[in-house]
């Protein structure tokens, strides 16, 4: 998975005083869970943009005064009013400790269901996996293109050796339903292919 890089300095103080004052200034208070003790720092709120605003999922690669700590986002909190982001918590990430991530989905491929009029229904556009850091991918591929008119691609359908899905097994991913706009394309054909193996016997007699 690809990794964000985000430099910071750690807080001397943590009260809510020097936290208003990092917030005055342009800086994000954050703190970093998962190893012995907790990590208080703070980072330029321009340094989270394409950690944040952005539809893919990264990790981050945080430089803490010189000290890099791998990490995933873990929360954040935004102010209602004006969006600016107030606070983020990251987990740190350890090679040989599996993590818990929600990963988008990308479709690949084309329908026949949905050339023939059909309405493709994305459910789950992201799936919470389970893997060490090394083996979380950026995204999980969906391959639509043997989709019919009421066909459906279930999580089993995706199961990768290097991760864990922590969905049941009949979790619908993506569907396609039929509309008042399908056409019979799919019915005509299968009727076609019928009434050849029927007449086939006649002819050889």
């Amino acid at each position: 998975m690809k990794s964000i890089t985000i430099k910071g300095s750690k807080r001397e103080s943590v009260g809510k005083v020097a936290t208003k004052a990092l917030r005055n200034a342009g800086m994000v208070p954050c703190v970093i869970y998962g190893g012995e003790t907790p990590i208080h720092f703070s980072a330029e709120e321009k340094a989270f943009k394409n950690l944040v605003y952005t539809p893919n999922v990264y990790t981050a690669s945080l430089n803490v005064d010189g000290k890099k700590i791998p990490a995933i986002l873990q929360d954040i909190q935004f102010h209602p009013v004006t969006d600016k982001i107030l606070h983020v918590d990251f987990y740190q990430l350890f090679d040989d400790k599996e993590i818990t991530m929600n990963i988008p989905v990308q479709l690949t491929g084309t329908s026949p269901g949905v050339l023939n009029g059909g309405s493709l229904r994305f459910t789950n556009r992201k799936l919470r996996v389970k893997a060490l850091p090394a083996n979380l991918p950026d995204f999980i591929t969906a391959d639509i293109s043997t989709l019919k008119i009421g066909h459906k691609l279930v999580i089993t359908s995706l199961i990768n050796d290097d991760y864990t899905f922590m969905h049941p097994d009949n979790t619908v991913v993506v569907q396609v339903r039929t509309s008042r706009n399908a056409s019979n394309v799919e019915d005509e054909d299968e009727e076609v292919a019928e009434t050849a193996e029927a007449a086939a016997p006649a002819a050889t007699e």
